[in-house]
């Protein structure tokens, strides 16, 4: 007997933790692989953790979180977000990652469809086919900024196009969506009846001019959007395993009802932990913020000045999307005899789908040392080609 689903059988692993796990066979590896802040939480929020454990709050919570954090998150969507939702339209999630499990588990059917952008985060299209669903891919291209083209969602619409996934600011390519282009995505969810899933977990790391918006701001779009965030990337509390969800309050109610039955609440001590982050000072953040955007400059300029290899520059998050069309390599040659010759791990494009061919992601979530080391060697890679 088979005791293995075909679910299971048929997901594949990431690109990105192929990787990991190839570079961890090594030694004097340069990582550029995993999307994870090397900043350590703040110490006002770990102080928070540790004054809910003395005092006590060490038990279950309610399935949706405990009423002081809802209200921290629903106070700060309103006021910074420009989304009017109440704590009841808001449910605390074991990750951004629970959170969008839990909206694909609670919209999805079998045969429903959803439209996802391409390059897109793995984990994007395997959770919509863990729930039986069709991720819909939508290229998005270097020259648009990697981001929608709102007449080539008009195209992938069909009778069965349920919902539509939007990531901005972008994992993998660090793309944002202006607000023109929201608004266009907001009427065309409008006239074809379609749920919206707004991955905003990068929303605080955008550079330069551009501006974060949440698509739910858009009249008549708060009820049929979710969004999922996470304190991970914002708050560099990626161990702490806590996120949320927020918005059309049917679709958030009924993921409660599914919290009960997969981790019951998230830990009690992070729940507190949230709070402080969202209402302490937001000093850390804007320190790291700032350490981002200089490793950005090194990250792009270094590439730029690599003969054979480019880089846009991105508007958010903190990853580059490095072109290495010229190299005549493709994603996954490149990726894998980089790292065997020169000890640097970047992730393949072509693990982020088809569209990602040609290019390799970078992320500069390391330090400046490591930077430069990592592009010293990149360089020398490229000239023995």
């Amino acid at each position: 007997m088979n005791y293995i689903s075909r679910i299971a059988l048929n997901l594949k692993s990431s690109s990105i933790r192929n990787m990991y796990n190839m570079a961890n066979t090594m030694e004097n590896v340069v990582s550029f692989a995993i999307g994870e802040p090397d900043f350590t939480t703040a110490a006002n929020i770990i102080e928070a953790s540790n004054k809910a454990l003395m005092d006590g709050q060490t038990h279950y919570t309610t399935n949706a979180g405990i009423l002081p954090l809802r209200q921290a998150i629903a106070n700060k969507l309103r006021n910074k977000n420009n989304v009017n939702v109440k704590p009841d339209d808001v449910i605390i999630t074991a990750g951004g990652m629970e959170a969008l499990m839990l909206c694909m588990m609670t919209i999805l059917d079998p045969g429903d469809e959803v439209i996802v952008t391409d390059p897109f985060w793995s984990n994007h299209p395997s959770q919509i086919i863990m729930c039986g669903a069709i991720p819909k891919f939508v290229k998005v291209y270097e020259e648009d900024g990697f981001v929608y083209n709102p007449d080539n969602i008009k195209n992938a619409i069909n009778k069965n196009t349920k919902a539509l996934l939007i990531n901005s600011p972008s994992n993998p390519t660090g793309g944002v969506a202006d607000e023109e282009v929201l608004k266009e995505i907001a009427k065309i969810a409008i006239e074809n009846d379609l749920i919206v899933i707004s991955d905003e977990v990068y929303q605080h790391l955008v550079y330069d001019d551009a501006k974060f918006m949440s698509i739910a701001a858009f009249p008549g779009m708060k009820e049929r959007t979710v969004i999922i965030d996470s304190f991970s990337k914002t708050y560099a509390m990626t161990g702490w395993r806590i996120g949320y969800a927020a918005g059309a309050s049917q679709i958030i109610q009924y993921m409660t009802k599914l919290q009960e039955n997969v981790v019951s609440c998230v830990n009690t001590p992070s729940q507190y932990a949230a709070i402080e982050a969202l209402e302490g000072p937001q000093d850390y953040l804007h320190y790291m913020l700032s350490k981002y955007t200089e490793r950005r400059k090194l990250v792009v300029e270094g590439i730029n000045s690599i003969d054979r290899l480019s880089c846009i520059k991105p508007k958010g998050a903190f990853y580059a999307f490095m072109n290495i069309k010229e190299t005549h390599l493709s994603s996954e040659e490149f990726a894998v005899t980089l790292l065997k010759n020169k000890g640097v791990v970047v992730v393949p494009g072509s693990g982020f789908g088809e569209a990602g061919e040609g290019y390799v992601r970078v992320s500069y979530a390391t330090s400046e040392e490591n930077i430069i080391e990592g592009l010293k060697r990149i360089k020398s890679f490229v000239e023995c080609l």
